[in-house]
């Protein structure tokens, strides 16, 4: 029991004291109804469509049945407006809501929260199953998303051949970016063996990316149900596109319609012509791009040009005859050659000056000045110079030297 419901808290079955009390058939289905909803606040059911009906008031009545049991179901108008498609007798589905009690009547129900098909709904759930696990591992991670090259020259687009799909990328690529190269890798888009195709293909665009030049896997196809795009919720296709080097961008379905294989991609694209727009240049924009870098170019070559010219006439300017150039150099030589000569001239009356100077400076101090003045120099006859007593003996010659000549003289005595 509920302790927070004091109806059911007042009242419990189970309860031999109450086995006697009278209940109000309003009371009864009152606390029914309470019951219900406090032990099945939400319960998710399988079951087949019947006795549908749609009033004018939008909301939906139905009664969902199995082989052995039905149970009448209410979807009201709130509700109802977020279901994708038309429900229809016969339908499987699988709904999720709460067990009631309608107390006018005693009906016991299901008041419904959601309404789905029963194959959608298990691809649905498998596939939120998938996202988060794949999210858990880091899959889906900016990180791990590689940049797009700013222009691509080569793009692998992996769909399939014959679909309008390729016909669409191509012809975006023709209007915008007819250089754009394009190869394309069959594969099969929906059924059994298309998500080992496709993973298959990335590896083949992984193995020819260096011989072919490719810049960019482009996964595409068009719209369809959840089971139809199977292949792109696929866990191998998913770890493929997570291992590929190429970046890879994914353009499944239409734009409403999401897929695993956009959470992993490098780069999600609305819809796959919406690709093609994004990956191929404008060619307007690109030739007016270059027509703008050529006027700039020209702009720049002419003046440099203005420029070049106008060094050339200064050029041209101070460019002389070589007569003229030769007369100025022979004039500059023999202005050279007289200031030399000066020069010359200079320096030997600054020498033959000083030189006189020396001269007379020298004769100063010569001994030949002194012998003038009337002293001598006596020297041996073998040339040593006396210059004291004690160098000579009683009978020694000896040679003195006049200012006029010589005497050769022999020593009688010699006097301290």
């Amino acid at each position: 029991m509920n302790p927070d419901n004091p109806a059911l808290h007042a009242f419990d079955a189970r309860d031999a004291d109450n086995s006697n009390r009278v209940l109000s058939v309003s009371s009864l289905n009152r606390l029914a109804r309470g019951l219900l909803e406090d032990c099945f606040p939400s319960v998710t059911v399988e079951g087949e469509i019947s006795n549908l009906a749609v009033p004018g008031s939008g909301h939906w009545y139905l009664t969902l049945k199995d082989d052995g049991a039905q149970i009448r179901c209410a979807m009201f108008r709130n509700r109802n407006a977020s279901v994708r498609f038309r429900p229809a007798n016969g339908m499987q589905v699988v709904v999720r809501g709460k067990l009631s009690l309608y107390e006018g009547r005693g009906d016991y129900q299901l008041i419904l929260d959601t309404l789905q098909d029963a194959g959608a709904g298990a691809l649905q759930r498998a596939f939120d199953e998938l996202k988060q696990k794949l999210t858990r591992e880091g899959l889906f991670d900016s990180d791990n998303k590689q940049p797009l090259p700013a222009h691509c020259r080569h793009i692998a687009v992996i769909t399939s051949p014959t679909g309008a799909v390729i016909k669409d990328i191509i012809s975006v690529f023709r209007r915008r970016y007819p250089a754009m190269q394009v190869t394309v890798i069959p594969v099969p888009v929906q059924g059994r063996d298309s998500a080992l195709a496709i993973v298959q293909a990335l590896r083949t665009a992984q193995q020819r990316q260096q011989d072919l030049g490719i810049d960019v896997v482009l996964l595409a196809r068009g719209g369809g149900s959840l089971e139809d795009m199977q292949a792109f919720n696929d866990e191998s296709v998913a770890r493929a596109i997570h291992a590929c080097p190429l970046p890879v961008v994914s353009a499944v379905g239409h734009e409403t319609d999401i897929s695993i294989a956009d959470f992993v991609a490098d780069l999600r694209a609305p819809t796959p012509s919406a690709a093609a727009e994004l990956l191929s240049p404008d060619q307007q924009q690109l030739h007016m791009t270059v027509q703008t870098q050529q006027d700039k170019l020209l702009r720049l070559m002419q003046a440099l040009f203005n420029q070049r010219h106008q060094q050339l006439d200064w050029l041209q300017k101070r460019l002389q005859h070589p007569g003229r150039r030769l007369q100025e150099q022979s004039h500059l030589l023999a202005q050279l050659d007289s200031r030399l000569q000066r020069a010359t001239l200079r320096f030997l009356q600054q020498r033959r000056s000083s030189l006189q100077m020396l001269v007379r400076n020298l004769e100063n101090i010569s001994p030949l000045q002194t012998l003038q003045r009337g002293y001598s120099i006596t020297r041996t006859p073998e040339g040593k110079l006396i210059n004291s007593s004690s160098q000579l003996s009683a009978g020694d010659d000896i040679i003195s030297t006049l200012a006029n000549g010589q005497i050769v003289s022999t020593v009688k005595e010699i006097k301290a």
